[in-house]
């Protein structure tokens, strides 16, 4: 037999269930919201306090609490009641206005707005300018780079190179190659200041340029060796001379799988006779606009920042000492990277990005 008070009926119009699970449903509703929006139901449901309670883990006081609060005022009783402090100064409208603005027009003579032309356009403090945007995760100011490649066999080619990371051949090497070209031998116009106590290193921002090189590498996927040479140019010519190179380092017994990317000299008629004289050689183009699977040019990037882009070249030959002395270094010690993606990985993520780009839902 029930005991106590008996509690008054709750029932729910269809707008009001629709809320409801609207509430439950939206993933941006806070968790407070979210749960008082389930008791209701189930209070709706015929549910005593006491099931209500252990269901969600709350207790039955809180139970009547939200009960009685929605018999009194219905859906409003339910939000949160206004917090003590000063009343907000902007309108729900004259926010709208500022974040619309901010998203679908730019200032006359300006790329972006900042804080302060918003200000003035809106009639607006700067700081509520600055604070609309942190609320609603706006930075005008930044911008980011994307490529998506426009290769007809991008999908084929992921899965054909990311195959070979994750599963080379047995009896053969992987090898990705590529070419960085254009490496400025460079000398600042003044001599650098060197680090000292409580002072960085300080360099002039101009610079003397005397002469470029190519460096053209090799890097074995398993081992983490490179093989580089130089060249004064990146012809088709020099690529030759570079696979020569290769097949001189190489065992015999082995098949050698090459990542490359897309660059002319690389599928050039001198190339192709090269490639029919060594049938043992495998390529596998990376898709157009995608170098980024060539792993090469991650070690390209280590080179630049440790070698290059701070060092002090007074000439080509110079500089080629330089490079030499980085990949001797390197091969000293070699550390291959370690590929996790695997290709269904890379294809739902670049998925993911187009969706979310185009805001299609589809």
């Amino acid at each position: 037999m029930r005991r106590g008070r008996p509690l008054p009926p709750l029932t729910l119009t269809t707008e009001e269930q629709e809320t409801l699970h609207r509430w439950i449903a939206r993933p941006k509703t806070a968790q407070g919201l979210a749960r008082r929006a389930r008791l209701t139901l189930l209070c709706a449901a015929g549910s005593a306090n006491m099931t209500v309670a252990q269901r969600l883990g709350v207790t039955p006081q809180t139970v009547g609490k939200w009960r009685a609060r929605f018999l009194a005022k219905r859906l409003d009783g339910l939000l949160d009641e206004p917090r003590p402090g000063a009343p907000r100064q902007l309108s729900d409208t004259a926010v709208e206005r500022v974040i619309t603005r901010t998203l679908e027009t730019t200032p006359r003579g300006a790329t972006h707005w900042s804080t302060r032309t918003m200000a003035r356009a809106c009639g607006v403090s700067q700081s509520s300018i600055s604070r609309m945007w942190r609320a609603f995760g706006l930075k005008p100011h930044r911008t980011e780079t994307f490529k998506l490649s426009p290769d007809p066999l991008f999908i084929e080619k992921i899965r054909d190179i990311v195959g070979l990371y994750l599963h080379p051949p047995d009896k053969a090497l992987v090898l990705c190659v590529d070419e960085k070209s254009q490496i400025q031998a460079l000398d600042r116009t003044q001599p650098v200041l060197p680090l000292r106590l409580g002072q960085v290193e300080r360099r002039t921002h101009d610079y003397t340029r005397y002469g470029t090189t190519s460096l053209f590498a090799a890097l074995d996927i398993q081992t983490g060796r490179v093989l580089g040479q130089c060249h004064a140019r990146h012809r088709a010519r020099e690529f030759r001379r570079f696979l020569d190179t290769i097949e001189a380092a190489v065992p015999p017994a082995l098949d050698v799988h090459v990542v490359l990317d897309n660059y002319g000299t690389h599928k050039t008629p001198l190339i192709h006779r090269w490639l029919l004289r060594h049938p043992r050689y495998h390529l596998h183009f990376t898709p157009v606009g995608a170098t980024w699977l060539n792993q090469v040019e991650r070690w390209f990037a280590a080179l630049t920042e440790k070698q290059l882009r701070r060092g002090v070249h007074r000439s080509t030959r110079a500089l080629e000492a330089a490079i030499r002395e980085y990949l001797q270094a390197h091969n000293a010690r070699p550390k291959p990277f370690v590929w996790t993606k695997t290709a269904d990985e890379i294809l739902a993520n670049i998925a993911r990005f187009c969706q979310r780009t185009s805001d299609s839902g589809h």
